[in-house]
């Protein structure tokens, strides 16, 4: 697949402009700030070599340039963060020209080498994706080995909020999301627990990889093998993983981000994901310094720690301490479209760890009921994560969740 084309809009002057398209944004029925809104262009003839795609904004007053970044992929689809607050039942107007524009640098990028890929803003690193396969510290069996996963995680002021490999748990992978019990051509499949040596996760190729002024990101294609046959190692399930960064600017000082995974199965053989506590969906492993001691855990039904586990949530934010002393925190957000939504949780006790309560979480929308993946179908999770320092109230997380679940709609006028 080739990696998507990028149209990076920006310029502080236009010698001809060629209208396109008006286009009118509805917040609906809440309020919204700094929202990612998009529109499908599919419709729309695009000329391409008659100047670079434009974003305005129209106002009583005035005619705003927004940057905004175009996808060609499935479907052409033109993208923009929706500046400033918008008030519910609001309807804001923009308005898409082809001009002449200079090309500058993407302030969502990405850097990449052989071992790992990471999106960064304005040299600030955001998240890093390891490609390659990282081995467990010397004297621990290599059977822990694994690629594909995210670490480290950081916090907009540069904490790191990932852990992985952690003596206790070293199957343990930062973010990542392996099936834990599974049963395929009626063999027992862990993809999880590494150390029973059934199966595991591995990274497979680029799909490909996009930065812009509105967002960077990547589609790997990563293969749960399985161990156990009579004749050697068998992908049984495919696994399309889309991570996607938003530049929201200096605003909120926030990381917002993507995680969408898309499952199908390898084999002309079903997969039955059976229930269990652990696996799949989205799970993360805090840093070290994050114990009972200073562990904070929310969810959108008013649950803490003491009760989240084995309940369901549109959202969850959970926080600690990091080495600094600061606090840092993510509100993980679960798409309405996401099977068993709201979606059921797996959230480690005060007492984990023989006492220490370190903090393991996990959106595991099979925790309550099996799923059976069939041939020849696409299976879908969705979820955003908020990244902060400091504090985050529920209003926020609310309103964030909203923007998530509901974003506003976008009405396409031809010109």
């Amino acid at each position: 697949m080739k990696s998507l084309l990028i149209l990076l809009l920006f310029c502080s002057f236009v010698v001809a402009e060629d209208k396109i398209a008006r286009m009118h944004v509805y917040a609906g029925d809440f309020d919204r700030l700094d929202t990612p809104v998009s529109v499908c262009l599919d419709g729309i003839t695009i000329n391409q070599d008659h100047g670079f795609i434009r974003l305005y904004e129209i106002t009583d007053d005035e005619k705003i340039e927004i940057p905004c970044q175009l996808e060609l992929a499935a479907t052409k689809r033109l993208w923009w963060i929706l500046p400033g607050r918008t008030e519910a039942q609001m309807v804001r107007h923009f308005q898409i020209v082809l001009g002449d524009s200079i090309q500058l640098a993407a302030p969502v990028k990405i850097s990449r080498d052989e071992k790992k890929l990471i999106i960064l803003r304005e040299e600030r690193n955001i998240l890093q994706y390891n490609h390659s396969t990282v081995f467990p510290p010397a004297g621990v069996d290599d059977i822990y080995k694994r690629s594909g996963f995210i670490h480290p995680l950081w916090s907009p002021d540069g904490n790191i909020m990932t852990r992985i490999q952690p003596p206790d748990h070293y199957h343990h992978y930062g973010i990542w999301g392996p099936w834990t019990q599974t049963t395929f051509e009626d063999r027992e499949v862990d993809f999880w627990n590494l150390a029973k040596g059934q199966g595991t996760v591995r990274f497979a190729g680029y799909l490909s990889t996009i930065q812009g002024p509105v967002y960077a990101g990547f589609q790997v294609r990563q293969e749960h093998v399985d161990f156990s046959t009579k004749n050697g190692e068998k992908v049984a399930l495919n696994e399309l993983l889309d991570i996607r960064v938003w530049n929201l600017g200096e605003g909120l000082n926030v990381w917002l981000w993507d995680y969408t995974t898309k499952l199908n199965c390898a084999t002309s053989s079903p997969m039955t994901l059976e229930a269990y506590r652990y696996g799949g969906g989205i799970g993360f492993r805090a840093v070290e310094s994050w114990t009972k001691k200073n562990v904070h855990v929310l969810t959108s039904s008013g649950k803490t720690r003491k009760d989240a586990d084995g309940s369901k949530a549109l959202w969850c934010y959970v926080s600690g301490k990091n080495d600094s002393g600061d606090r840092s925190g993510i509100v993980f957000l679960s798409h309405p479209d996401n099977r068993e939504h709201p979606e059921p949780m797996r959230v480690w006790p005060e007492n984990a760890n023989g006492g220490r309560g370190d903090l393991f979480f996990e959106f595991c929308p099979i925790r309550h009921n099996s799923w059976t993946l069939l041939p020849g179908q696409d299976y879908v999770l969705k979820y955003r994560m908020v990244v902060y320092d400091g504090e985050i109230s529920v209003g926020t997380a609310e309103r964030l969740w909203r923007d998530f679940a509901f974003p506003p709609h976008v009405e396409l006028v031809s010109e």
